[in-house]
């Protein structure tokens, strides 16, 4: 709930600090006192659009400090943990708002942007008047509204998570049909390009071999004569070795006393000998090698000119050609486990499909229960508010090929205000004072479902009398039980209602008139209201009178009220 008010500089206010208790609250005080400066100054710490008229004259800048002391679960702190802010202990907001037209934000002392003020300032007040309804603006806000009267929330969580999970199955269903249709395009090609590589059937490394192999061969017609005459000296006719083995004979039998002067040269010519054998081998090895088959060369030629259209056709170096084949018959024996697949996610969408109608149907069905118990026990909340020939009605459509993570449901609220008019969005139908009091009725049926932990009713008893006066008194009283309620109001039966009773005037400071606004104490508060049955004069009649208010409303002060621990105002 709002525990501390602080306002410094707007308008007629140049510092005014309040501090607010549980219960219901009212404002009351002259025309042109400053109660919808106050409001203003507060919509404004809730994230409402700045303006640089707002500040005091003579100022730079005027601020507004709103400190809330809520739960640890409640939406508020959730929703300034998503935007990264520390929220520990009270949720304080503050706007300044410069006279230039600038503002500033801070939660918590902490810089941020006036959306995310606002999104936290509605989780924390609701303002409802004759112009600012934003409750009842958006019917995506009467569907939650249906959902918390019900206490729905498991139902739409349900729902929520079904939707989820069937967008995701059709997100993953359709990447992967055209995935599939993808393939099915190149199924043809694939199973072409597989087959003539299957018949090419290349080998890692083939190409260097076949072009050295060819190069030996184109090499090998220019070198075979040498060889062959290098092979008849060696070996031939014409060959030394005859000779020289002869020699070698020779001076073997000379051997004995005369080895060591031979003994050299027999080594020698051995060696000689050898290296000839040596050098015969090699030139017949290679005279064997430059035999080739001219049919041989050709279908290398022929091979590598294969080879080489392949990688050019596919793009890819010839050595990668074994590879590719490998990947096209992967991809081909893929096409049959795809296909399996796209039956699986098809199963999946049907059975994700099933899920979602189940719980949305429920939920619809909840709904419309729902609706005609809200719409019961706002109806009965009419008649003593003036609207006896009203009614309420929640307008639930519903589009069963909606798909929504919220059902199929599009819900809002309509009123008939007379017997044999039409009824329509309740936005549209009422008047500003009838639309102030349908909110009212809604407000006291919900209690504390669907709503602000603080709500503001800005004059809702505008042109009633005094029985519906009071009958809108007791209803903020009954509201008031759940949740925080202040409300503006010139209706002294409003005001007998309240538990705690602020009063709005003008003050005359020397240096220029201020807005301030002080709490009231039993006796004073009994002459205010005097004052607002009465008029100018107030007389003993009218204190009487009052008195019978309070005493009937229950609504007097308590003598010394509890003491409530200071907060450190922001700023």
């Amino acid at each position: 709930m709002l525990a501390d008010l602080l306002i410094r500089d707007i308008v007629l206010i140049d510092r005014l600090e309040l501090r607010f208790p549980a219960g219901l609250s009212v404002l009351t005080g002259e025309t042109g006192a400053g109660k919808s400066i106050l409001l203003d100054a507060f919509s404004l710490a809730l994230g409402a659009r700045g303006d640089g008229g707002l500040v005091r004259h003579g100022a730079e800048r005027g601020q507004v400090t709103a400190a809330f002391d809520v739960p640890a679960g409640h939406p508020a702190r959730e929703t300034a943990r998503m935007a990264d802010l520390d929220v520990e202990g009270d949720v304080i907001l503050r706007r300044v708002q410069f006279a230039d037209g600038r503002t500033r934000a801070f939660v918590n002392d902490q810089p941020v942007s006036v959306q995310v003020l606002r999104q936290i300032g509605a989780t924390l007040v609701e303002i409802h008047g004759q112009h600012d309804d934003r409750a009842l603006v958006d019917p995506a806000s009467h569907r939650a509204i249906l959902d918390a009267h019900a206490g729905l929330g498991h139902e739409v969580r349900a729902v929520g998570e079904a939707a989820t999970r069937l967008r995701r199955v059709r997100q993953d269903l359709a990447a992967h049909a055209a995935h599939v249709e993808t393939m099915r395009r190149e199924t043809d090609y694939l199973t072409h390009a597989h087959a003539e590589l299957a018949e090419l059937d290349p080998v890692p490394g083939e190409e260097e071999a076949l072009t050295a192999r060819r190069a030996l061969m184109m090499a090998s017609e220019k070198i075979a004569q040498d060889l062959s005459d290098a092979a008849e000296l060696v070996g031939g006719s014409g060959s030394a070795v005859p000779a020289l083995s002869a020699a070698l004979r020779k001076l073997e039998r000379r051997a004995g006393d005369v080895d060591v002067l031979i003994g050299a040269a027999k080594t020698a010519l051995d060696t000689v000998l050898v290296a000839y054998d040596e050098a015969r081998l090699a030139l017949d090895d290679a005279i064997r090698a430059c035999d080739f088959e001219p049919a041989e060369l050709e279908r290398a030629e022929e091979r590598l000119f294969k080879l080489r259209a392949a990688g050019r056709k596919h793009g890819v170096p010839v050595d990668d050609l074994a590879g590719l084949m490998a990947t096209f018959a992967g991809k081909i024996a893929a096409i049959e486990t795809d296909e399996e697949t796209l039956v699986g996610l098809r199963a999946a969408e049907e059975e994700a499909e099933t899920a979602y109608v189940a719980a949305a149907s429920m939920l619809s069905d909840a709904r419309r229960i729902a609706a005609a118990s809200l719409d019961a026990a706002v109806d009965r909340e009419l008649a003593p508010l003036k609207l006896e020939r009203a009614r309420f009605v929640t307008q639930v459509e519903t589009n069963r090929d909606s798909r929504d993570p919220s059902g199929f449901d599009r819900v809002e609220f309509w009123a008939q205000t007379n017997p044999g008019t039409r009824p329509g969005p309740v936005m549209k139908v009422a008047s500003g004072g009838e639309l102030s009091r349908f909110i009212l009725a809604l407000k006291v049926v919900l209690a504390d479902r669907g709503s602000a932990p603080t709500l503001v009713f800005d004059e809702v008893d505008t042109g009633v009398g005094g029985a519906v006066s009071e009958a809108i008194g007791q209803r903020l009283a009954r509201l008031a039980e759940r949740v925080q309620v202040m409300a503006v109001t010139h209706a002294p039966q409003v005001a007998a209602q309240a538990r705690n009773h602020f009063l709005i005037a003008k003050e005359d400071r020397g240096e220029g008139v201020a807005t301030g606004v002080v709490a009231l104490e039993p006796a004073h508060r009994r002459e205010e209201i005097a004052r607002m049955l009465a008029g100018a004069a107030v007389t003993d009649e009218a204190r009487a009178a009052a008195s019978r208010l309070i005493e009937a409303g229950h609504g007097r002060l308590p003598e010394a009220p509890a003491p409530s621990r200071r907060r450190k105002a922001v700023g």
